[in-house]
């Protein structure tokens, strides 16, 4: 199946300006163009699309997403270095969410403690 920019746009959850900035930085292919000369995504398109925006989504760095973008054009021979750039991100993402975990601790307790405290001045009321 095929998708128009807007369409990719709205699959994807990316703007129209995202999708060809990725692109023009290379982080996408150039899609397919239809016969009018508009961009032509397609399936494959928007599951990398889908995976370069998790990547995003665990704060990896442009400049790294780029170099996993044109590792994957080298095929297996980078499959090491891609690896190895996953799993340096894995461990950013896993010290990010040890971090976020302590924070909710803090969080609940001291949700807990003003909840006690309004159990207090109710009871005394």
């Amino acid at each position: 199946m095929s998708y128009s920019i807007a369409q990719a746009a709205e699959r994807s959850g990316l703007s129209i300006d995202t999708l060809r900035y990725y692109e023009r930085i290379g982080l996408v292919d150039p899609p397919a163009r239809d016969s009018g000369g508009r961009r032509s995504y397609s399936d494959d398109d928007l599951g990398w699309l889908a995976f370069v925006t998790r990547l995003r989504m665990t704060g990896m760095p442009i400049r790294m997403m780029r170099e996993y973008a044109q590792l994957r054009h080298r095929g297996d021979v980078a499959a090491g270095r891609r690896k190895q750039i996953l799993v340096d991100q894995r461990a950013q993402v896993r010290a990010r969410i040890a971090e976020l975990q302590s924070c909710l601790e803090i969080l609940d307790y001291k949700i807990e403690h003003y909840a006690q405290i309004e159990h207090d001045l109710e009871a005394s009321a």
